[in-house]
């Protein structure tokens, strides 16, 4: 739990006094010097003592001394600041999920109290921990997955404080934990929330890069929906015009083409499927806008290896106002043009797809 300790503690030394609490001033030989002091026997001295306790690394101490202040100051204006005190030491009791519940109470009962954003913080701070593996203990050992609880922190968080630089990295990782559950579509649409709130954001690159991943991995095959596809293939069109050196460093370029090729891989997939139904008139239809929209693909070589199969099966008008795909096959294929059906196709696609390398480990990595 260092991890949460360190902003901690630089937090309480380091943040606005409020009422009743100690300040200080940095002076010329740039030590701390204690400036005022609330009188130790009152609520305001007693809650800055319990401060203090934790500043030193007494959180247990903290949270005893904390609890009886609570039990004797309910209706005090410095409750809030208590509650956020109680919720730290529990943290440094490394009992963080308990902290949560102060809080959560600190944020729903007082909104307009700076604490508020002061609790909204710690929550993000242990979300963070949470969306990075961290479990929540259970009969006292950590064998709780704790992602679902980070993933409703980061969306409270945007509601809640919406425009702040909090809700800004809330959004942002909680795009990014969808993105490492493998969940891309919600990983799609939060990264492009994302760029659409915080154009001037730091992580913007970040999150472009990412969408455009995401919106590829959502593409299971030639057999599925294309709209990830084309999204994927629309951001790196305008990542190309806007950040070309971005583009490049990516592969933007080579990223649209496979995008092409797949593209045409889905036509041919739904040429087989009209000719396997009993449709050869649509088949064929369906390997004419392949031909004329994709003529350097993969794809585009396989349909004109099929097309002899669908033609035999056409009636003759049909073939008059084809396309000549003898010409075409001669052209591409050479003169000994092998011919499939569509069993041999299907096979030889699958065979096609097994001996391209997978890139969706590297482009996690990126």
């Amino acid at each position: 739990m260092r991890h949460l300790l360190g902003p901690l503690l630089l937090a309480l030394m380091t943040a606005v006094p409020a009422a009743g609490q100690q300040s200080y001033r940095l002076d010329d030989a740039d030590t701390w010097e204690l400036e005022s002091a609330p009188e130790a026997n009152t609520p305001e001295g007693r809650l800055a003592s319990a401060r203090r306790f934790l500043a030193q690394g007494r959180a247990d101490r903290t949270l005893n001394l904390v609890q009886r202040w609570i039990d004797r100051n309910p209706r005090s204006p410095l409750l809030a600041e208590a509650m956020v005190l109680k919720g730290d030491a529990l943290v440094a009791l490394n009992d963080e999920y308990e902290a949560l519940y102060e809080y959560e109470y600190v944020v729903r009962r007082y909104p307009s109290s700076p604490s508020f954003t002061t609790a909204s913080a710690r929550e993000y701070d242990i979300a963070v921990q949470y969306a990075h593996g961290m479990r929540r203990k259970l009969w006292g050992l950590r064998i709780v997955d704790a992602s679902e609880e980070a993933e409703e922190i980061f969306i409270r968080i945007q509601e809640r404080l919406p425009g702040s630089q909090l809700a800004e990295q809330a959004g942002l990782q909680l795009a990014d934990l969808y993105f490492r559950q493998r969940r891309m579509g919600l990983a799609a649409d939060m990264y492009a929330l994302f760029i659409k709130k915080y154009p001037r954001s730091s992580s913007l690159d970040l999150a472009r890069r990412r969408l455009i991943y995401a919106n590829l991995a959502t593409f299971k095959g030639p057999e599925f929906d294309v709209v990830g596809l084309l999204e994927a293939k629309a951001e790196l069109r305008q990542l190309i015009a806007s950040h070309p050196s971005e583009a490049e460093r990516i592969g933007a370029r080579a990223l649209i083409t496979r995008i092409t090729e797949s593209e045409a891989q889905k036509l041919l997939v739904t040429a087989i499927w009209y000719h396997r139904y009993g449709d050869p008139i649509a088949a064929e239809f369906t390997i004419r806008n392949l031909v004329e929209r994709y003529p350097e693909s993969g794809a585009c070589i396989r349909a004109l290896e099929f097309i002899p199969t669908v033609l035999a099966e056409l009636p003759m008008h049909v073939i008059q106002g084809a396309p000549d795909y003898d010409i075409l096959r001669r052209a591409i294929l050479g003169a000994d043009a092998p011919t499939m059906d569509a069993d041999q196709l299907e096979q030889q696609m699958e065979d096609d797809l097994e001996a391209v390398p997978s890139e969706s480990e590297g482009d996690q990595r990126r």
